[in-house]
């Protein structure tokens, strides 16, 4: 764990389809690598999926892809109960803790639950680097929308609040995100913050936004912003980021 400072990339990203294997770590997945500034030993890259219920067959997927990119990866699960005795020394140990999509209600209680949202707060401010994708980038902020409750997109206000405001995800591939976190910003429920389109990713030193990046041209970041009894929504060019340059 090298980051000069507690680091964290919230994205709308991960594994992407292989040529050769099934799998493998897509940009924004290499781009977190590369912000734990690793030399002289395989990145040490710890996957969590709590949010999708830590099914065995996704983690598959996810060794594979780590093998193709040279980097020792493992899995924290909670279900049916940690699979790792010293969660604590196992997390300080990491250089990137990648944290999977899927209901954002569920992994925030179960983290509770289980005391995880102490130990991630702890090995962010150590320097292990935080990152994840869709429910995985919302949980690291103040509060989002979701669908963890059904079809429809809810706000929640109850995030970990390690970076401030609030984000969106999935902002140009679900119709039913946008409107939705327009209004819950307007109202008030949630704060001013971000959203993203598929393939984008915010980079935060500490509790500021530092990098805007994307996998691929053509997405944007979209800054969020109550004004009166409405908003402004604000885009943000991205840096690309490449296959040549993550490898």
């Amino acid at each position: 764990m090298t980051a000069t400072e507690p680091t964290i990339l919230a994205t709308c990203g991960g594994l992407t389809g292989g040529e050769w294997t099934d799998s493998v770590y897509g940009p924004l997945l290499h781009h977190a690598i590369d912000l734990a500034q690793v030399h002289g030993r395989a990145p040490r890259v710890t996957h969590i999926n709590t949010a999708g219920g830590d099914q065995r067959h996704v983690e598959g997927a996810e060794l594979e892809a780590a093998r193709a990119a040279g980097v020792e990866a493992t899995h924290l699960r909670l279900f049916p109960h940690p699979n790792i005795a010293d969660v604590r020394t196992h997390l300080l140990t990491q250089d990137v803790v990648w944290v999977s999509g899927g209901s954002l209600v569920n992994l925030l209680a179960v983290w509770r639950a289980h005391g995880l949202d102490r130990l991630l707060a702890e090995a962010w401010r150590s320097g292990v680097v935080l990152a994840g994708g869709s429910a995985g980038a919302l949980c690291w902020h103040e509060g989002g929308t979701t669908s963890s409750f059904g079809p429809g997109i809810s706000a929640v206000r109850d995030g970990l609040g390690l970076v401030p405001g609030s984000l969106a995800v999935h902002y140009d591939s679900d119709p039913k995100r946008r409107p939705a976190h327009q209004r819950a910003v307007a109202d008030g429920t949630l704060p001013d913050g971000y959203a993203l389109d598929e393939g984008a990713g915010l980079v935060y030193r500490g509790s500021s936004l530092v990098d805007i990046v994307a996998e691929r041209p053509g997405v944007s970041a979209w800054r969020v912003t109550r004004v009166g009894d409405g908003v402004r929504e604000e885009r943000l060019e991205p840096r690309l980021l490449t296959e040549e340059a993550a490898a």
